[in-house]
Order: C-alpha cells, then structure tokens, then sequence
C-alpha cells in the first residue's frame, strides 16, 4: 500500500463527497482536475487516486448532485466534465454546516482535560 493509499483511507467515510461538492462549487471540472484541485486546495495533505475518486462522481451522479458532460481538454482529449446540479449544492450547504459542528465538537472533546468536566 502506497502512501497514496494510507492518505486515501484517511479520509472519513462520507468526507470525499463533501470534499468533490466543495470542489466543484468553484468550477466544472474533470475528475483528474478534481484530485489536483484537492490536493492544491489541501497543500499537498489529500492525494486522492482515482480508485476513489470515480466511483464518487458515479455515486454523486447517480443520487443527483453532480452531472456529467463530455468535453475537450486544454489538450484536446476528452473528458467527462462534472459541475453540480441544484441539488448538489444543497446538499453541499447542509452537509457543510453538519462537518462544522462534528468539527467542533471533535475540537472539544480532544482539547478536554480532566479538571474542565
């Protein structure tokens, strides 16, 4: 297993699909635009491989949250280009909301010490 991989399985369950909303709320983009961005936006600590990545877009698409299109690359190849429906965005607003108050609360309970209960 790569450190590709380890950074992958990181990733809490449920957490690649908010990460690919978030994305995309910016910009249509490719799936191999997706994993860049990411990687950039996270300064190199997310690597997602496309072994992840592709069956989220599938899942997303499927349950109406992104949509998918053909189109050239800046190099001429083609690619399915995803952008986020109306749905898609909903869902990105509630499920951000939920991170930040499981975020804090994480934040919480691992800044606890034994005289603060």
């Amino acid at each position: 297993m790569g450190s590709q991989d380890k950074r992958d399985s990181g990733l809490v369950q449920g957490t690649l699909d908010l990460l690919i909303l978030r994305t995309l709320s910016l910009e249509p983009l490719h799936g191999y635009g997706i994993g860049l961005r990411l990687e950039q936006l996270s300064r190199g600590a997310l690597r997602v491989n496309a072994g992840s990545l592709f069956p989220a877009f599938r899942r997303l698409e499927r349950d109406g949250q992104v949509v998918g299109t053909w189109q050239r690359t800046e190099n001429g190849r083609r690619a399915k280009y995803y952008s986020l429906t109306r749905e898609g965005r909903s869902t990105l607003a509630r499920s951000t909301k939920e991170w930040e108050q499981q975020a804090l609360a994480i934040a919480r309970v691992l800044k606890a010490s034994l005289g603060a209960l």
